[in-house]
């Protein structure tokens, strides 16, 4: 008598035992072929603060070169950046923060606007997606006048936080709504400022029109639980925002760091939009210091939404350990 194969006896078995269970031997039919969505979900995270609740709003993100933007060899940063799994050009977020205090409700930045393209310009929409309305917003608070944080101030050129009082430092606005500026960088074919300017006139305008508008000189207390921290040199008039409440920290460092995967390892490269470079990078050190001392959650306007977490020192370099995800506000 002959006997079947080892492999064809074992085959046998496994298909009877999976007719046995229900199985069948042909594909199953997809009976609901859903269409991709191909959209991501709103741009806002929330944490709290003591009894602040804090927002993080995105505006977008934008493909950065950062190769030829920092301010070291070009093969090193596509290196670095290879090894965080990153490429060039590099998507870099766009961030703004919402701080609620109970009594007032301030913006830190508002974003691009129209000024940067269609990847940018979504503050509004995830403002209103978080549960809020621009009318809603008692203060902002600029941390610099480059477009990509001034510019959802306006939309068509009107206003959009109709009941905000704008505050930015002195310094800033003497530079960036100067119409001297403007005419001294016009001979310079290869600088970002004349266009700049532009931008940050036209955004700041309305505001200083209709008397909405503040300026501060350095460091100080502007609100209660608000107090600038004046971080020169990525722009002249460039401002951190110390949010505190029952104790706990938060420090909104604006521009202070473009690309955590290099900067945090190499806080001495600088970036081409740096004013003054060595500033920059003297305010970089000194802020971040004083957030690892203190143990504060930083803020920052383009690390990877929602740009929240903390620094610990490493030598001269930093760490960097993002906010950990959480459904709850704690």
């Amino acid at each position: 008598m002959t006997t079947m194969p080892f492999t064809r006896t074992l085959q046998a078995s496994v298909l009877s035992a999976m007719l046995t269970l229900g199985f069948s031997a042909t594909p199953t039919m997809a009976y609901a072929a859903a269409p991709q969505v191909k959209v991501q979900a709103p741009g806002f995270y929330r944490a709290m603060l003591g009894d602040f609740e804090i927002t993080a709003l995105n505006d977008g993100t934008i493909d950065a070169p950062m190769d030829k933007l920092l301010n070291e060899p070009a093969a090193k940063t596509r290196t670095t950046l290879k090894r965080a799994f990153l490429g060039v050009p590099t998507e870099t977020s766009t961030n703004a923060y919402l701080v609620n205090t109970g009594t007032r409700l301030i913006l830190i930045d508002t974003g691009a606007g129209a000024f940067f393209g269609p990847t940018l310009g979504k503050l509004a929409a995830n403002l209103k997606a978080a549960g809020y309305l621009p009318e809603q917003v008692d203060d902002i608070f600029i941390t610099h006048m480059h477009p990509d944080h001034v510019g959802g101030l306006v939309a068509n050129g009107a206003i959009v936080f109709n009941n905000a009082t704008i505050h930015a430092d002195q310094r800033d606005a003497d530079y960036w709504l100067s119409q001297a500026t403007l005419d001294h960088a016009a001979a310079d074919a290869h600088s970002f400022v004349p266009e700049f300017v532009k931008d940050a006139m036209a955004a700041l305008q309305p505001y200083i029109a209709s008397g909405k508008f503040k300026a501060f000189q350095g460091s100080g207390t502007l609100l209660p639980g608000v107090t600038a921290i004046a971080s020169h040199g990525h722009t002249l008039g460039h401002t951190s925002y110390l949010i505190e409440s029952k104790g706990q920290k938060l420090i909104v460092a604006g521009d202070l760091i473009h690309a955590g995967a290099v900067q945090f390892a190499s806080p001495s490269v600088a970036i081409d939009f740096d004013t003054d470079k060595q500033a920059a990078t003297a305010s970089r050190a000194a802020v971040f210091g004083e957030a690892a001392r203190d143990g504060a959650l930083v803020a920052a306007a383009h690390l990877s939404f929602p740009g929240l977490g903390h620094l610990r020192a490493q030598g001269k370099a930093w760490i960097w350990a993002p906010l950990n995800y959480s459904t709850e506000l704690k």
